[in-house]
């Protein structure tokens, strides 16, 4: 498959590791992002919008990994839409993943920073989020065996995080501070509170954005046909305890609307219980800094097979597709991923608009790409069964065509309003796809010699 006689990727990763990088991907999402929703919806109303947004990726995940199962493929969501509609397709689910898996990470890092800064206060948050990335890109370049067993570990440390952070909160716990207020400020719902309920999805879909980037690592699973839909099925269960635990205990531990747009909702929480010195808060922002890096370290891996496998068919230059002879890893994708991060990481001018924070707008942005990509994949699934019938599906979507139609419709539905609370945000996400288009437009020769390289 490759274009070049380099060297390729390993095939190496257990079903443990896969699973590990299903939850780490997605699980820094317990951690920040999701508070967020509360500031407009309040989280009552919150809940409303999460129990969509779960449906929705449960639905999604059952029928994605088809997809992933039948095409193993380091390019995932790209290689599926160009499969079933052509260079366009591929076109359009590649920028679309590529948004996803590149913008995701500079919010994390500066997650990272701030809760750094708790311990810290003197530390400048953009400076570790930077210091962030020179340390996991490193990682993720010195193999992905390295790289999936590091990912595993910080994946199960973060998890009996945020167990730890239920148990200690528990006792302070009142149902009556999560519902005060619950709907958009107000104690009971109105037809003003669907608007908080519609703008707070992209924070619902950060408790899940990414878990589909175990499809990236599928060309290096030893047996990615039994071990993706148990990683994917186990992921996602995992994942939806684990948010919903969280997301109550910390709304009912006092005044929730301290906890809403401040990228540390964990610490702050916890805090209210126990005290400032406590050690239980110390440990919980040492730990917690795990699950943050987690999907830091996992979307870096997520984010470097997109560009590789994007170059490898030639829809970005051919230097962004070579792997580290020694390290079988594609190094210039990890280092190129990582530098449009930091950079957004400082583009405050540019990303803070619309009324909400640097962090809010890149985790916007990065759900844009999301959707996008989610939309077209379902597309896909639905073109592959009619084109390619007879097309090898070791997994099958369950009630088809109910589970992927429901997660097209409702990503249909995420699209239109994240545009109508978001325009800024949705006219840079399109401007940034038509200049890549202009570029996939000059490129079609190197394409069809990939293409001709591939067969």
């Amino acid at each position: 498959m490759s274009t070049s006689t380099g060297p390729g990727l390993n095939k190496s990763l257990s079903t443990l590791q896969l699973w590990g990088i299903a939850v780490g991907l997605v699980i820094s999402g317990e951690y920040f992002g999701w508070s967020y929703g509360w500031a407009g919806a309040g989280t009552l109303g919150f809940l409303v919008t999460a129990g969509f947004i779960a449906l929705m990726y449960t639905t999604f995940i059952f029928s994605f990994t088809e997809l992933t199962t039948s095409i193993p493929h380091a390019g995932g969501p790209f290689e599926y839409g160009r499969r079933a509609f052509g260079p366009t397709g591929g076109y359009i689910a590649g920028y679309a993943t590529l948004i996803e898996f590149v913008f995701a990470p500079p919010a994390i890092s500066l997650a990272i920073g701030s809760y750094l800064a708790v311990q810290f206060p003197g530390l400048d948050p953009k400076t570790a989020a930077v210091g962030a990335y020179l340390i996991f890109m490193t990682l993720n370049i010195l193999g992905v065996q390295i790289a999936a067993t590091f990912e595993l570990a910080v994946t199960l440390i973060a998890i009996f995080e945020l167990l730890v952070f239920m148990g200690v909160v528990a006792p302070g716990f009142s149902m009556a501070n999560f519902v005060k207020g619950g709907w958009s400020g107000e104690d009971s719902f109105s037809l003003g509170s669907l608007g908080g309920i519609f703008a707070a999805i992209p924070f619902a879909i950060w408790f899940f954005l990414a878990i589909e980037g175990v499809a990236m690592a599928a060309e290096e699973a030893k047996d990615p046909k039994r071990s993706i839909p148990i990683a994917y099925i186990g992921g996602i269960v995992t994942l939806l305890l684990l948010a919903t635990g969280v997301m109550i205990f910390a709304g009912g531990v006092g005044d929730w609307t301290k906890l809403a747009n401040i990228n540390d909702p964990l610490p702050q929480a916890m805090k209210a219980i126990v005290g400032e010195s406590s050690g239980w808060l110390h440990m919980l922002v040492w730990l917690g800094l795990f699950g943050l890096i987690a999907s830091f370290h996992g979307i870096i891996l997520g984010y470097s097979r997109q560009i590789f496998a994007l170059s490898r068919a030639g829809y970005l230059p051919e230097l962004l597709g070579k792997v580290h002879p020694r390290f079988h890893t594609p190094h210039i994708a990890v280092l190129a991923g990582g530098v449009v991060g930091i950079l957004a990481i400082f583009s405050d001018e540019l990303i803070s608009f619309g009324g909400q924070t640097l962090t809010a707008n890149i985790v916007t942005m990065s759900v844009f790409g999301a959707i996008v990509m989610y939309i077209v994949s379902m597309a896909s699934l639905f073109k592959l069964r009619r084109s390619e019938p007879n097309l090898a599906r070791p997994f099958r979507a369950p009630m088809f065509p109910i589970f992927p139609a429901f997660a097209l419709a409702a990503a249909v539905v995420c699209l239109a309003t994240m545009v109508y609370f978001n325009p800024l945000v949705a006219m840079l996400f399109v401007g940034l796809g038509v200049v890549g288009y202009g570029y996939f437009l000059l490129t079609h020769k190197r394409r069809e010699r990939a293409a001709l390289a591939a067969a």
